[in-house]
């Protein structure tokens, strides 16, 4: 095992400025937010401004004689406002737009008012003072391809993060609160349609849009849409709109750059629209949205948005780091040791204290201006799978929360001996997975090797190798005639009865899955890895935020770091046992894939050789 990597660089709260914002001004970027806006000059939706976002997404649809349904939220997911417009469709139907039959393909029941409440939520989620994601972003990136269409290229770099942030999450908070995350009715979302809002430089929330009746996804990229769901959205951004500069479409992912909106082609002029929305009703929708009257949002970094500093734990001292508060200002996932026995506190504080400065020092992927450093979500779980500690970096989208869990708890379960056990004893569909594992890998589930998640996403995909459009799935993974994002395989049938129960308008509340490692569901990209005491599984730590090279290096650099200052056995997985000793079709499978150079403070290479 190397030694520790360097001393962290001295952080500060970076200046603010810029004109883009609720004035209606042009939407030019804020220079100096580049993650320290929010928690200097906390800043959110005011009731007036909902009712305006609200009021031009409305003008735009009338003036497009079209019907919708309009949802507002801020940052943490508070739904701020949900506009109907009258006669807009009750329900929309759930399509990937391939014919594909099961999972949530063909889904005609749901209140319209979810899924403009899970753009919206998308938007907002996805979105930080760096970069500026919408629900046509999230599209590009959970596709089988990436790009979608370019055949023969790796899946999405966020494949399977639709399923994240569900109603039956022990992670978001369906409290009577206002602290997030909150959750979203169908998790993440891919139709176009979901836009962020920004006030002067700052993620303030989202808006979300339904008027198509359809929710799905662009399948090619290569055209430009006239989106009737995402026109309005964008009318209704309208002096919210994202900084310029820090929008998907200029920011690159292995060569590609993300897609933002493909039209800002609106017809009515935001500033005729009325202060507030006219020819439909504002609703209560149960859970989300307790009364039909717009509020205000609730400014990010603060005790009530469920996201504040950390004042109190010695070892993140300097560190910039955030936990998650219940809203009056208890943190809800302090650091704990192990229910099992297996970590103690103090090992679990290290753990995480490591990981947030690799992040502090790694330079960003997917963020605004170059140069900036990268912004996570830091888990750590015990072999039980209890949440032993979250902290987060200061402006982390929002969506990484629930995915840091998911990720780490996926990792916990594939290492265990008992994955297999555990697994068949849900019925239904889930065996069949667990045999195809098997079969493809003998002893899968049950012989004690170490799972990363990149191993785990490696054979949930539905082409292994990945990316190789002419060969079979993943044993994890529908057939691609069977496969669509909204239908994956193992990891939504895992949590779906739940997820239907939801939007049917049944139980909120969890777990997801009668597995504990997948209380929240699991998830299939980059990002967790294992922890070990000698050749003793005792947890995994997840990592969520800011490119899954960079997730994958914090995760494991960081762990083999707090290994080296602790001296008490922790560290990753024995070599011998982790997951790329197997041989696949194409190859091994790969454990991690850190960046090559990822430093802002050295020129070091290749840092996670050789542990």
């Amino acid at each position: 095992m190397r030694l520790l990597v360097g001393a962290l660089l001295a952080l500060a709260l970076l200046g603010c400025g810029g004109g883009e914002g609720g004035d209606g001004g042009p939407t030019v970027a804020a220079p100096g937010c580049e993650g320290g806006c929010a928690a200097a000059t906390p800043t959110a939706l005011t009731a007036a401004e909902v009712n305006r976002i609200l009021s031009q997404a409305v003008q735009e649809a009338q003036a497009r004689g079209a019907l919708g349904t309009i949802a507002v939220v801020d940052r943490s997911g508070n739904v701020l406002g949900v506009f109907k417009m009258t006669g807009a469709a009750a329900t929309f139907t759930i399509s990937g737009g391939r014919g594909v039959v099961g999972g949530l393909e063909g889904v005609n029941t749901v209140p319209s008012e979810y899924a403009a409440i899970s753009k919206a939520i998308t938007g907002a989620y996805l979105s930080s003072e760096g970069n500026a994601f919408s629900t046509r972003t999230a599209s590009q990136i959970v596709q089988e391809n990436f790009n979608p269409g370019e055949v023969n290229a790796p899946g999405g770099p966020l494949f399977g993060v639709q399923f994240s942030s569900l109603s039956c999450s022990d992670v978001v908070n369906t409290a009577v609160s206002t602290a997030g995350p909150r959750p979203s009715p169908l998790g993440l979302a891919a139709d176009p349609g979901g836009l962020p809002l920004y006030k002067n430089g700052i993620v303030v929330g989202g808006i979300g849009v339904i008027a198509d009746g359809v929710y799905g996804l662009d399948l090619n990229i290569n055209d430009i849409d006239q989106d009737l769901d995402e026109l309005v959205a964008v009318a209704g951004a309208s002096g919210f709109d994202a900084p310029v500069n820090r929008r998907g479409d200029r920011i690159t992912a292995d060569g590609r750059t993300f897609r933002y909106i493909d039209s800002a082609a609106i017809v009515s002029n935001p500033a005729a629209a009325p202060a507030v929305p006219a020819g439909g009703a504002l609703l209560i929708v149960p859970t989300y949205k307790a009364v039909a009257a717009v509020t205000a949002g609730v400014a990010f970094s603060t005790n009530a948005s469920g996201f504040r500093l950390d004042a109190a734990t010695p070892e993140f001292a300097g560190l910039g780091a955030y936990v998650l508060d219940n809203g009056a200002g208890v943190n809800r996932f302090p650091p704990i040791a192990g229910t099992d026995a297996l970590l103690t506190a103090a090992e679990v504080k290290r753990i995480l204290a490591e990981a947030i400065k690799i992040a502090n020092r790694a330079r960003a992927q997917i963020r605004q201006p170059l140069g900036t450093r990268a912004q996570v979500t830091i888990s750590v779980v015990d072999t039980a799978a209890v949440i032993l500690g979250v902290i987060r970096t200061p402006d982390a989208p929002v969506f990484g929360t629930d995915v840091a869990i998911q990720k780490a708890r996926s990792a916990l379960l594939f290492s265990k001996t008992t994955a297999a056990a555990s697994l068949n004893g849900l019925g239904g569909t889930i065996p069949g997975y667990v045999a195809a594992m098997q079969a493809l890998i003998g002893g899968a589930l049950a012989n004690g090797i170490a799972y990363s998640n990149r191993a785990i996403g490696n054979l949930a995909r539905p082409f292994l190798p990945d990316g190789i459009n002419a060969n079979g799935p993943g044993p994890l993974s529908k057939p691609f005639a069977a496969w669509s994002p909204f239908a994956d395989g193992l990891q939504l049938d895992l949590v779906q009865t739940k997820v239907v129960a939801n939007i049917n308008g049944g139980v909120t509340t969890g777990p997801c899955s009668a597995v504990a490692e997948a209380a929240n569901g699991i998830q299939i990209f980059p990002g967790a890895v294992p922890i070990y005491r000698g050749a003793v599984l005792v947890g995994a730590i997840g990592i969520s935020g800011d490119g899954i090279d960079q997730d994958d290096m914090v995760a494991f650099l960081g762990l083999a770091n707090a290994g080296v200052v602790l001296g008490t056995g922790i560290a990753n997985a024995p070599g011998a046992t982790r997951a790329d000793t197997i041989a696949v079709p194409g190859g091994q499978l790969r454990y991690v894939n850190c960046p090559v150079s990822p430093f802002l403070d050295t020129t070091a290479t290749n840092v996670c050789n050789g542990i």
